[in-house]
């Protein structure tokens, strides 16, 4: 487990409040959230409520960088079962959740992928899991179909270490993608 380090806060308690005038729309709506309601949306961002935890500790967010400099620091301390909690929240490359837009956006290099290749990806998901208990997590987010399943069959021989920090390089990504969205709308 990663020593604890920690985050700084984006301006300190003397310093004036951040203002939508001065902070993106969509931070500045996510900054005034209720704590419950900015919760829900990190939380739908990431499964791991220490994750959606830290970061809403660290609120208001100055800038959409502090924010994801937050997420990344939040991510890299994760323990294996935070890990394993924000993993649980994804679904397996190929079969993304039912009647949830961001999953299906996130995992659309699979949509137009040949029965062939969609076989292929589920018998390499269900031997990924069988190796390291969870699913395959990769940001699939502008990749094909062929490009998951050849990242799948290249991870699946690593290390059970080394394939835990490559699934935490990835999940980082795929928190600031879905982070962006909700600071950058409208």
């Amino acid at each position: 487990m990663a020593a604890a380090r920690s985050v700084r806060r984006p301006f300190a308690a003397t310093e004036a409040p951040v203002t939508s005038t001065s902070t993106p729309p969509g931070l500045a709506r996510f900054n005034a959230l209720e704590e419950h309601a900015a919760f829900a949306a990190l939380h739908e961002a990431c499964a791991s409520t220490a994750w959606a935890r830290r970061l809403l500790a660290a609120r208001p967010y100055a800038a959409p960088d502090d924010l994801y400099t937050a997420s990344d620091a939040a991510t890299a301390e994760l323990s294996a079962e935070d890990l394993a909690e924000a993993m649980a929240g994804h679904p397996p490359i190929g079969r993304p959740k039912p009647g949830d837009p961001t999953s299906a956006r996130e995992q659309r290099g699979m949509a137009g992928a040949s029965e062939g290749l969609k076989t292929e990806m589920l018998e390499l998901n269900l031997a990924y899991q069988e190796r390291f208990g969870h699913v395959f997590l990769i940001c699939a987010t502008g990749r094909t179909g062929e490009q998951m399943r050849d990242a799948v069959k290249e991870r699946i021989g690593n290390a059970p270490e080394q394939e835990r920090e490559i699934v935490r390089t990835e999940l980082g990504k795929i928190n600031r993608i879905r982070l962006a969205r909700i600071v950058e709308a409208d």
